[in-house]
């Protein structure tokens, strides 16, 4: 087994190292996808909208899945995989940048990918407003040798065209919704259907052309709907659509609460995660109640709950009524690294810093930040740690073990202190209430979505999850874009989740 970023850093993907075959994967032109482009921002300005006006997604929602139901899919929208008795399938989020970041997983994903029975995809398929148009590049291309049925969950991108490139590629061909009637003038309803951002009347065109590069027969699986739930062996997984706002309207609280029922162990799979950034997001039920009360009771069975929108990787082993539940954040899987290092020491739910996991590990995503904006702002002499450098300043701001140690030659000095600052690194508790400055909430809202990178280490990751009757082992693989990692896909975090027998709690 290749060494991880937690043994060594050349085991990070820092160095001099080969570089990746993914380029040889990748269309001859690429647009790259910056979040400072004003054209993008405003045709991703639906999110904005839902915020001002009202969020339409329940309602939107709820055609789409009428439509389904009229087209023959099942009532309870749960798909029976027969596999074998011990069986193993894929996770990855936010997937569809379309540049090296995303093509930079895709050689170790499929090294680590054999023999698994289906893929899944935690939101955010396409970026950078879900088109149909952009399937080709961003799915159906990277992912063409990838043998198995690829199943998916909406993230809030892929909602900025009211779903329809969506529902065309993973619920069958299906036709674009009818406009809703045009609201009364001059109301919230009004302002935002009159900004609404909304697909082109050609978009689409190119789909049959994308659809050919996987059309094995083993590679095809429709599934009934934006939300869904699938069993195969001794689990049921259930993936839900936290839409635009990460929120969860009233129909698909109901069957959320419906197909949670039984004895069967239960893996969530969402939009958004319910754990992240050292924080608890119980994710609301319009209605009343949260999905979170829902895989917390005990009479449900979940011992996972995987989600999306969060560009890295995390694990929050959290103590539920005396039995453990994994909630893991796996964004990973192909858009820009949303840092680790803005993560204040962690203590929420019961989990301490000792049980937490991410990642890059924080000083990695320090160093990593900290060459990102070194070049963009001309001051590589001031900005730029080593990663042994900023590996010994977040040990040190946080006052934790370091996840690899930092080295002998590794001193924290005035200067890493103040680029530690500068790029909102997370402090120790004690210490936040001091700080209340927003330069955190400043940082991850403003700097980092425009971090795409075209050269490694990216920091990629991908799960993997081999199922037996007994338990579940949850490994996250990382993907820096070097050979290396590719050959050889390192183990970043792995766990062994117990399964409950049928009758027990």
């Amino acid at each position: 087994m290749s060494e991880s970023s937690r043994d060594t850093a050349q085991g990070a993907g820092w160095g001099a190292a080969e570089p990746g075959t993914y380029k040889r994967l990748m269309p001859d032109h690429v647009e790259k996808l910056s979040w400072l482009n004003p054209r993008i921002l405003w045709a991703a300005r639906n999110g904005v909208l839902a915020s001002w006006f009202g969020d339409p997604t329940g309602r939107t929602r709820s055609r789409w899945v009428a439509r389904r139901a009229a087209a023959g899919a099942p009532a309870d929208k749960l798909v029976r995989r027969e596999v074998p008795e011990r069986f193993s399938f894929m996770v990855l989020g936010d997937t569809g940048e379309g540049d090296d970041s995303q093509y930079a997983v895709v050689p170790g994903f499929l090294e680590a990918s054999r023999d698994t029975e289906f893929a899944v995809i935690a939101s955010d398929v396409i970026y950078p407003v879900g088109s149909a148009d952009d399937y080709g590049s961003k799915f159906f291309r990277p992912y063409r040798d990838y043998p198995a049925p690829i199943y998916a969950i909406p993230g809030n991108h892929d909602w900025y065209e009211d779903l329809g490139g969506f529902m065309r590629v993973f619920c069958g061909d299906t036709p674009p919704l009818v406009p809703e009637p045009r609201p009364r003038p001059l109301t919230r309803a009004w302002w935002r259907s009159l900004l609404w951002h909304r697909a082109r009347p050609s978009d689409g065109q190119r789909l049959a052309e994308a659809r050919a590069l996987r059309s094995a027969p083993g590679q095809q699986a429709v599934q009934p709907g934006p939300y869904w739930a699938i069993d195969a062996g001794p689990v049921r997984i259930v993936g839900i659509d936290t839409g635009l706002l990460g929120t969860v309207d009233a129909e698909q609280g109901a069957w959320l609460r419906e197909i949670s029922r039984g004895p069967r162990p239960k893996i969530l799979v969402s939009g958004s995660p319910l754990y992240v950034d050292g924080e608890h997001h119980p994710c609301p039920i319009e209605g009343g109640g949260t999905v979170d009360d829902i895989v917390r009771a005990p009479e449900h069975h979940y011992v996972a709950a995987i989600g999306g929108d969060i560009h890295n990787y995390q694990r929050y082993p959290v103590t539920v009524d005396g039995r453990t539940v994994q909630y893991v954040v796996a964004g990973g899987g192909g858009a820009f690294m949303h840092a680790t290092h803005t993560i204040p020491r962690v203590s929420v739910g019961g989990v301490t810093e000792r049980e937490f996991r991410c990642y890059p590990l924080r000083g990695d995503s320090l160093a990593f930040y900290s060459r990102l904006y070194g070049r963009r702002l001309r001051l590589r002499r001031l900005f730029r740690l080593s990663e042994a450098e900023a590996t010994a300043v977040v040990s040190q701001r946080l006052g934790i073990e370091p996840g690899r140690a930092p080295g002998p030659e590794a001193r924290v000095t005035r200067r890493g202190r103040l680029v530690a600052g500068l790029l909102g690194t997370g402090r120790r508790p004690d210490r936040q209430a001091r700080f209340r400055l927003p330069v955190r909430k400043i940082y991850t809202q403003l700097f980092s979505p425009s971090s795409a990178t075209y050269s490694p280490p990216f920091f990629k990751c991908f799960l993997r999850l081999d199922v037996t009757a007994d338990a579940v082992r949850l490994r996250c693989f990382a993907a820096t874009g070097n050979r290396a990692q590719e050959l050889d896909p390192p183990v970043e975090d792995e766990v062994v989740i117990p399964l409950p027998r049928a009758g027990t709690n």
